[in-house]
């Protein structure tokens, strides 16, 4: 069955890792429909959250060849019911005085923030998971959206669970 999958990988924090890590994906032909990258705790490694659709058996290859790469620490799949995923966005909206209100209302039903507001456009940013989100969109799309931008997932296990050097 395809379904989304979310790996927590924890990496060497040095130039080219990134790069390392996209291009196995490019040469399998494997699309990465999320990806964030940052610091830990220890500046020596960084999180990188992956996000990819497929079977078990896509994510099976993946994992396999993430674990042969040397930049690659720790991996762990993060499954829906232990983990926490959330995602940031910004959202530029057309409004006018006769609708500024009713986005301003939409904004505080998906407990979002507006950020900026202008004659012309109001701007939201939103956190929450990708169904929340586009949940959002949706409702925003009739008054007309300007510009986007997402950050990609990000997540960790719930619980006392972590992901460290030591796998």
């Amino acid at each position: 069955m395809v379904k989304m999958h979310v790996l927590s990988v924890l990496v060497e924090n040095r130039a080219g890792t990134l790069s390392r890590v996209a291009g196995l994906f490019s040469r399998r032909g494997f699309n990465i429909d999320s990806l964030t990258v940052g610091e830990t705790e220890g500046k020596d490694v960084s999180r990188m959250t992956i996000a990819v659709f497929g079977d078990d058996a896509v994510l099976e290859q993946i994992v396999k060849q993430l674990e042969k790469l040397v930049d690659v620490i720790s991996i762990r799949r993060l499954d829906d019911e232990s983990s926490i995923k959330r995602e940031i966005m910004l959202i530029k909206v057309k409004s006018n005085e006769q609708n500024r209100s009713a986005i301003v209302e939409v904004a505080a039903i998906f407990r979002s923030r507006v950020i900026d507001i202008s004659a012309s456009t109001i701007t939201i940013e939103a956190t929450g998971s990708f169904g929340k989100l586009d949940g959002l969109l949706q409702l925003l799309r009739p008054y007309g959206i300007l510009e986007l931008a997402r950050t990609g997932l990000v997540a960790l296990e719930r619980g006392p669970k972590v992901l460290s050097k030591d796998g």
